[in-house]
């Protein structure tokens, strides 16, 4: 606990609780009217104290320490923290790390896959010197950083989540582990550092940074915004963008250069037919219906409607067959088989965007898959014969997206995706890393000529 004992006699008295600050005041209070008026604290009249959540902690120490307000602090328990790790920064990476340090350490670095993200990430742990709590997406970035942490840090490091509940000096947690514990750990960590910071977007998953009192904190991600905008509630709880780098900006330099190639493949008469009367099922109905899809909360009341709205429902069932008409056409396999057959010394990855097609080209080519329904060892085996060379080409829905070590490739097929420009940049990452040969790197987008596909293709570009 600090106590700060200056002049005049009124003190503030600030603590965690439940994953909100607690604050309380002898006196007459503040020189205005009484704890309320402190920033982001509201009365509370069953306990008779000021209530604030506990991430408006940094602001209102600033506060009282700009106004030379003597007050305790109880509030944060953070421990000092002597770790060094023998990483030496790039240029780039230098220099985000010091736009993060000069907003306060407060902020979130944009930087592409492969550019290394992690290791700016151990530094700025280094930089503070207090207890750092890191929050990751999926198991396999657990226990990524996990054993970065240990190799890197003369420390015990915590797990939360993957069957371990433990607290260190650094600790790593899941998005999901994290919610659970902020409130119970949320005054224990000086430094919080969120890693694929656009999942924080998520509306259970904002009450993490709500419910912890670190005043410095970090988001790292290759894609910041969200197409529903709620990358402007994460700028609100770890800090606006403060660096940000494209592919392009480090292609050749520090990451592989590379190529973006769109093959645009034909449909067949008979899938031409099909995909038409399945298309115009549901424009017809949009247009009778005067419905508008700007948005994707378009989308979704459309698919409320259809709850009750039998037409509605046939609408939406016939989006989706025109759907998979272009995204699984016959074209598009051949093409592929020439794709494989062309690049059969390369390290290729197939991005399907079902986990049905994955399992249908995985059985037609004679490729490993990786879906969500692969075990954690079987996905370790095949990587790793991936990464030895055992395995020259592997097939995937969106598994492979974020959050997992995929061993360098130099060849993406992207056989169908979303509109997501987050999900072009990621699989486009997964090719980008240095080549020991210098070679290029290079992703094909396979799209089917004169459908819907096109437009979403340019979306995603």
């Amino acid at each position: 606990m600090s106590v700060r004992s200056l002049p005049p006699a009124v003190t503030v008295r600030l603590a965690f609780e439940d994953g909100t600050l607690r604050v309380e005041h002898d006196g007459d209070g503040p020189p205005t009217d009484g704890v309320a008026s402190l920033p982001g604290v509201e009365y509370d009249e069953r306990t008779e104290t000021g209530r604030a959540p506990a991430m408006a902690y940094a602001d209102l120490v600033a506060y009282l320490d700009a106004r030379e307000i003597p007050y305790e602090d109880d509030a944060l328990h953070a421990d000092a923290l002597a770790v060094e790790s023998a990483y030496e920064l790039r240029d780039y990476q230098r220099d985000a790390l010091d736009a993060w340090t000069e907003n306060d350490r407060r902020g979130v670095l944009e930087l592409p896959t492969g550019s290394g993200k992690t290791v700016i990430g151990l530094k700025a742990i280094e930089a503070v010197g207090q207890s750092a709590l890191v929050v990751v997406p999926t198991i396999d970035l657990l226990t990524q950083w996990k054993r970065e942490l240990g190799t890197e840090f003369d420390c015990d490091i915590g797990q939360l989540g993957g069957g371990e509940q433990t607290v260190g000096p650094v600790t790593v947690a899941t998005y999901d582990s994290a919610y659970l514990r902020a409130d119970d750990l949320g005054d224990r960590f000086g430094l919080v550092v969120f890693d694929e910071v656009h999942h924080l977007g998520g509306d259970e998953f904002q009450n993490i940074a709500r419910l912890l009192a670190a005043p410095a904190r970090l988001g790292l991600t290759a894609t910041f915004e969200r197409p529903d905008n709620a990358h402007e509630v994460v700028a609100d709880l770890v800090g606006d963008v403060v660096y940000r780098l494209s592919a392009e900006d480090l292609a050749g330099d520090h990451l592989a250069e590379y190529d973006v190639k769109r093959l645009e493949v034909p449909l067949t008469d008979e899938e031409r037919e099909r995909y038409e009367a399945a298309q115009g099922t549901f424009t017809d109905y949009l247009q009778q219906s005067n419905v508008q899809l700007r948005s994707g909360s378009d989308y979704q009341e459309l698919v409320k409607r259809s709850g009750n709205d039998p037409q509605a429902r046939e609408a939406l069932l016939a989006k989706q067959r025109a759907r998979r008409i272009v995204r699984e056409s016959d074209a598009k396999v051949r093409r592929l088989e020439a794709l494989l057959d062309r690049h059969r010394r390369d390290r290729v990855i197939v991005f399907a965007a079902s986990t049905d097609l994955v399992y249908r080209l995985s059985e037609r080519f004679l490729l490993p898959a990786i879906t969500h329904e692969t075990g954690a060892e079987e996905r370790r085996r095949v990587l790793e014969r991936f990464r030895s060379g055992d395995y020259s080409r592997v097939v995937t829905a969106n598994v492979l997206d974020e959050g997992v070590d995929v061993p360098d490739a130099n060849v993406a097929v992207v056989f169908a995706g979303s509109g997501s420009e987050r999900e072009f940049t990621q699989r486009l990452g997964r090719v980008l890393r240095p080549k020991e040969d210098g070679g290029r790197a290079l992703l094909y987008e396979l799209v089917s000529a004169d459908t819907a596909e096109e437009r979403v293709a340019d979306r995603r570009r």
